[in-house]
């Protein structure tokens, strides 16, 4: 048995929607067993899928099949997560946990001060 690429991304809950799913296979983000493919392309148990999705990125090989988007804990039945993807993903995770976000400190609008501001220095 085999499903199409982006059908099983979007069961498997990593794109929440299939065209979403459908667009970052287009565009490059999913590689299947180290290539890039077109989204109606089949895959089948055993295949190796790296998925990168914004800053987020996993390695994962596929262990089951389903094309019916079900809840999150049936949805990590279909595949199984390399431990270097893991250990790759906590540490993305520490490093943003330490660095402040530039634009933190702004809510809303700038008020006219800043933007006297930000006239002063050429925006």
């Amino acid at each position: 048995m085999s499903l199409r690429v982006d059908k099983w991304l979007w069961a498997a809950r990593f794109f929440k929607t299939r065209s979403l799913a459908s667009d970052a296979v287009s565009g490059g983000k999913v590689k299947v067993n180290g290539t890039a493919t077109k989204p109606a392309r089949e895959i089948k148990v055993g295949d190796r899928l790296d998925i990168a999705n914004g800053e987020t990125r996993w390695e994962v090989s596929v262990k089951a099949l389903s094309d019916k988007r079900g809840p999150a804990p049936e949805a990590r039945l279909l595949y199984e997560e390399t431990p270097e993807s893991i250990a790759a993903r906590e540490a993305a995770r520490e490093r943003r946990q330490f660095v402040q976000d530039p634009a933190a400190d702004i809510h809303g609008r700038p008020t006219k001060r800043d933007r006297r501001q930000m006239d002063r220095f050429g925006r």
